[in-house]
């Protein structure tokens, strides 16, 4: 009410002082919501966490195991990546038939996008790719290295089907291999 008052008292007399005294209760007025204005920085630091808390969870960047079985198994199925399919799937390329790379497009382009069909490729070998299994037949199907054990292969087999579902982050070189 004193801001209208002084308003029309200003529009209404010409004088310089009538209007300087208008200006003076304005500049009154506008300082007095300073406090609310803190009260609202308050609330909305208040709401930092919470809200920071949602994004940090939220985030596809967090896509951490459901546990710490699977986080061994990760690095198990990495660790064995590392001996035996780097070689020729860096990256999850594929340095001998480009074609044939580990990427999502690739695997469902040569049928071989579930977990059971890696398995299955890597334990009995198909095309070029040599197979890794223990009982791997026929003779020149297979690899001529070391074999890998079932269990191996199935963790491999998850390891690959994982990567391929995050576009292949890169692999963390580690001393233990």
């Amino acid at each position: 009410m004193q801001l209208l008052s002084s308003i029309s008292v200003s529009t209404s007399c010409n004088n310089g002082v009538n209007s300087l005294s208008a200006q003076v209760n304005v500049k009154k007025e506008v300082q007095n919501p300073v406090p609310k204005k803190q009260h609202q920085l308050k609330y909305f630091k208040s709401l930092v966490p919470p809200l920071m808390a949602a994004i940090v969870t939220l985030s596809p960047l967090c896509n951490t195991p459901v546990s710490l079985g699977q986080t061994i198994d990760v690095q198990r199925g990495a660790s064995l990546f590392r001996r035996a399919c780097i070689g020729c799937h860096v990256g999850g390329g594929n340095i001998i038939q480009p074609g044939a790379t580990l990427f999502t497009k690739d695997l469902q382009r040569n049928g071989v996008e579930a977990e059971e069909e890696i398995y299955n490729v890597t334990y009995y070998g198909k095309g070029r790719m040599p197979g890794f299994g223990e009982n791997c037949t026929p003779r020149g199907q297979c690899t001529f290295g070391a074999r890998l054990q079932e269990e191996e292969i199935k963790l491999l087999a998850k390891f690959v089907k994982l990567q391929a579902d995050q576009g292949w982050p890169n692999i963390e070189e580690s001393s233990e291999d």
